[in-house]
């Protein structure tokens, strides 16, 4: 019962304090426009009975004089807790009336599913693409960024990540405030056009990641505390956070299990992106994300296809991705998810491209840094933080495969999070934008892009929200300028409230094909094809890798398909400084795969071309060559 995974045949909803519970249903007015405002017409209700642990249900049929059918234009229903109310469905799974409005039922198994075949993909070899629906096109909709899947795999793309799409309250947002969880936020398209993307999407052969966020929920529309004990005093920096170990958590905990299987048996999705698993905070002994790693595996097995689970995560802590303990075993296992973000290697290479080191950025201005991130996953590794003012990570280990590490030299939080929200395309030439590919493409870890981030995009990605209550929206916007202020990141901050803020980061797709931007996304392409072709540039080994800097020259050479002390199979020279890089003796007669310099003039490279004594490469620019 508690699991209600299939059409709601009974309503059934936790409120496990409550003296009494009604279900209620609406009726839309004549004329009603729905996404517009939250109307609550009640026409009927049914009185409902409290059952075990804590669920309620209907206490007499719903039949079609109260619901119609599943899907009903016109119809919704909420619930009034102890004669207050009615408030939505926490498990809704279709908010067209914004997530203050009736909840509406949705039949997933109502869609013909056209990927039968569909056998998924792992997260090795993977080229992740993080986007927000909403910015990714003009139209904002799920429907408009299935039209733009051809562009995708042209770029080597193997998953495509979705930032939350849960409904939230007003017009748009990031998705990071959301509030219902088991929705899809009607303004992308809602439950339908969902499944239409991840059918599209896999028709493609790209697999599809969903960016949840189980560690808050958003300050607008959250209606959880009128059931139940779903949240605690702990406060995560963004609100309350879950319950996860208290009285009554065992439900709680139910809840986010619960949402995982809706993503991957109702919408077919490959992979959840974990929004900042350190603000889940639970004492017991098995962690709710190593229960969450054992029920994924296991409904892995039963579907027959890869599940993969991607925490972001600052602990630096690799007992994310160690594996479980067996059973049997004493215990001393990691969680078990599959990958995890690694933002160590983003501040390296950003500071070594920008010279940015204020903030978080101070322990990275030493090239030595990017060395050690290429070379051993994390930099803090029990090292000191200045920014935290104390140590912080620990190594990361030989047994974690290379590809466990999800890293990307663009994101959506380094990027939003700046003041301006400018992408490293507003400061960067054009070889440096280069570097920075090359690096992500031919390093050792799971690469991912940023929307745009192909064609060197000139459109920020500023931080935005719409909320309609204006004590919140003022919050927000001074809360904002606070954050910057004390992290002396800039002065200009935009307001996330202003209608340009969103506006002005969606993507203008028309000028990809013009100028460097045409450029770049053609290298973008070149990088990921030679990644596909080259399985060093994949080898979950991370002791084939060798990364060396050199802090005078500021350069840096990456060797791939390392077997002893000379080059690697496939060798990376980055020119990151003013000057030129001498091409070493022991790379001469090696083939070159590719390059880009500042002005573009290494966009063509032939193909068996070798590398001859006298080559150098130029200031701002790289060059890729391989042994064969």
């Amino acid at each position: 019962m508690s699991a209600r995974l299939g059409p709601h045949e009974t309503y059934a909803v936790w409120a496990p304090h409550a003296e009494s519970v009604e279900l209620v249903f609406t009726a839309d007015p004549p004329g009603a426009v729905h996404g517009t405002e939250s109307r609550w017409n009640v026409v009927d209700s049914v009185s409902m009975l409290q059952a075990a642990t804590g669920w309620w249900e209907p206490g007499a049929p719903v039949g079609a004089s109260s619901a119609e059918s599943a899907e009903s234009a016109g119809h919704g229903y909420g619930y009034r807790v102890d004669g207050e109310g009615p408030f939505p469905d926490p498990r809704s799974r279709w908010q067209p009336d914004t997530v203050h409005g009736p909840s509406r039922l949705f039949d997933a198994s109502g869609h013909e599913w056209q990927d039968g075949d569909w056998t998924g993909r792992p997260l090795r070899g993977a080229v992740l693409y993080e986007l927000h629906v909403g910015t990714f096109t003009e139209q904002g909709t799920l429907a408009a960024a299935a039209g733009r899947l051809e562009h995708l795999v042209s770029c080597g793309v193997t998953h495509v990540e979705l930032l939350p799409v849960n409904s939230f309250a007003g017009r748009h947002n990031w998705g990071y405030d959301g509030v219902g969880w088991f929705a899809v936020d009607a303004s992308y398209g809602g439950p339908h056009a969902y499944q239409d993307f991840v059918d599209r999407c896999h028709a493609a052969g790209l697999a599809v990641i969903q960016d949840v966020v189980y560690n808050h929920l958003g300050p607008s529309g959250n209606y959880l505390p009128r059931f139940g004990p779903y949240l605690t005093e702990r406060s995560t920096g963004w609100g309350s956070g879950l319950n996860l170990d208290g009285p009554d958590s065992d439900e709680v905990r139910r809840y986010i299990l619960d949402n995982a299987r809706v993503w991957f048996e109702e919408y077919h999705v490959d992979g959840l992106r974990l929004d900042a698993v350190h603000a889940l905070p639970d004492s017991r002994a098995v962690h709710v994300l190593e229960e969450l790693a054992a029920e994924t595996d296991a409904l892995s097995d039963r579907l027959g296809r890869p599940l993969v689970l991607v925490a972001e995560s600052d602990l630096n802590d690799p007992r994310l991705i160690t594996a479980r303990a067996s059973p049997g075993q004493d215990g001393t296992g990691g969680y078990g998810l599959t990958g995890q973000w690694s933002d160590d290697f983003h501040h390296a290479v950003h500071v070594a491209l920008t010279g940015e080191t204020a903030g978080y950025y101070a322990d990275f201005e030493p090239l030595g840094a990017l060395e050690k991130v290429l070379n051993r996953g994390f930099f803090h590794d029990g090292t000191w933080s200045s920014f935290r003012q104390r140590h912080h990570g620990r190594p990361l280990g030989d047994r974690i495969p290379a590809e466990a590490l999800v890293v990307s030299a663009q994101n959506h939080d380094q990027i939003g999070n700046r003041a301006a929200g400018d992408r490293l395309a507003a400061s960067l030439d054009e070889g440096r934008l280069a570097i920075a590919a090359a690096l992500l493409l031919t390093g050792p870890f799971t690469p991912m892009l940023f929307m745009g981030e192909e064609w060197a995009a000139s459109t920020p990605w500023q931080f935005f929200t719409a909320h309609r209550e204006a004590e919140l929206a003022r919050a927000v916007t001074e809360g904002r300028r606070r954050e910057f202020a004390r992290m002396a990141w800039g002065e200009h901050v935009p307001d996330p409230q202003a209608a340009e803020t969103f506006t002005d980061s969606t993507l203008r797709w028309e000028e990809a094909g013009t100028g460097r931007h045409a450029r770049l996304l053609e290298l973008y392409r070149t990088l990921a094809r030679i990644r596909a072709e080259r399985p060093e540039l994949t080898d979950p080994d991370r002791s084939t890798t060798r990364a060396t800097g050199d802090e005078g020259r500021r350069s840096v050479q990456m060797d791939r398909g390392v077997t002893g002390s000379g080059p690697g199979s496939v060798v990376l020279l980055a020119a990151l400084g003013t000057h030129p890089l001498p091409v070493p003796e022991d790379l001469q007669g090696f083939r070159l795969l590719a390059g880009h310099g500042a002005d573009g003039s290494l966009v063509e490279v032939p193909g068996r071309v070798a590398v001859a004594g006298d080559r150098q490469v130029p200031a701002h620019a790289f060059l890729l060559c391989a042994r064969d």
